[in-house]
């Protein structure tokens, strides 16, 4: 882009002509009679009028934080009592500015349903942080909540039951391997609260989420057990084999994907024991033992007999 003031070109530098025009749709200055672009990627230092909420905003200020039950838009006071400049608050202003403090943040809060939304906000945070999920999660979740509210869904049913399936909805549409029984254990409401939650959110807000896929639970797997890549492609062939047979048809992806990354793992000489990877997965040794058998007998793979594996896991 040229360096030249906008406002500074008043004729076209090839023709002469003063019949110029400003092109805010496309950033560029023309020339009306010979058709000279004089000036290009103009940057517009006016308001952005329109974003994805349809209102009036300007470009300044922090982005719209859904984690925020007023989206992060209002103005907080801050604890550090200290001044603009730096310097401490004089101790004789500190209790005026603890009521300012409360009076504030009570003022932030407008009637119920603002109260609710920030209470299920902040367990949103709590557990998506305990489940150790991504702020994108953490961020859909909230937007999940959020549309449940407007649907007065929430009425009869607890708040932490409601956000625990919004975090499990926000995780299958995401894909980030996390099952419903590690959102349970983290979660204060119980599993039948949690799944009826999230029939209703899904039912109520016609989503449409994928079933989850043994693939999905894989790359944790491996990486939560400190596998090398060379583990994780052979878990990716057994798995397409398994896909092939039908063997993953109607059972647990979680199981599936345990009982391959176990195969591949002790195939590869990178031994790990079912306790290891049901720890890591939440998936029973029973159900990987069975599993595993079956992928075995199917699929004609010869596992290692040697002292890594048990009686028990042979």
């Amino acid at each position: 882009m040229l360096n030249m003031d906008v406002e500074a070109v008043v004729k076209c530098t090839e023709c002469a002509s003063r019949n110029i025009i400003n092109d805010h749709g496309r950033g560029e200055i023309v020339c009306g009679d010979c058709g000279l672009v004089i000036e290009e990627s103009i940057v517009d230092p006016g308001a952005e009028w329109v974003n994805s909420e349809g209102a009036e905003r300007s470009r300044v200020g922090a982005p719209v934080n859904h984690l925020r039950h007023d989206k992060g838009l209002s103005t907080d006071i801050s604890w550090s009592n200290k001044d603009y400049s730096g310097r401490n608050i004089p101790s004789r202003s500190r209790t005026q500015m603890y009521r300012m403090r409360k009076w504030n943040d009570r003022a932030r809060i407008n009637g119920a349903r603002e109260r609710n939304l920030e209470k299920a906000l902040n367990e949103i945070n709590r557990l998506a942080t305990q489940c150790g999920l991504p702020k994108t999660v953490t961020e859909e979740a909230a937007i999940y909540y959020r549309k449940v509210l407007e649907h007065n869904l929430v009425r009869g049913r607890s708040i932490e039951a409601m956000t625990a399936a919004c975090i499990y909805l926000a995780n299958q549409r995401l894909k980030t391997a996390r099952s419903l029984d590690d959102i349970v254990s983290k979660s204060n409401a119980d599993r039948k609260q949690i799944t009826r939650s999230f029939k209703v959110i899904k039912q109520k807000l016609k989503l449409r989420i994928d079933v989850a896929q043994p693939t999905d639970y894989l790359d944790r797997y491996c990486n939560l057990l400190s596998l090398p890549p060379n583990v994780v492609a052979e878990c990716i062939r057994i798995l397409d084999m398994a896909e092939h047979h039908e063997l993953t048809h109607g059972r647990s992806p979680t199981g599936v994907a345990a009982a391959v990354v176990y195969i591949a793992s002790n195939t590869q000489d990178r031994f790990r024991t079912q306790r290891e990877i049901s720890d890591i997965s939440g998936v029973t040794e029973v159900t990987i033992r069975n599993r595993y058998k079956e992928l075995v007998k199917t699929l004609g793979i010869e596992m290692p007999r040697n002292g890594s594996l048990s009686q028990n896991e042979l």
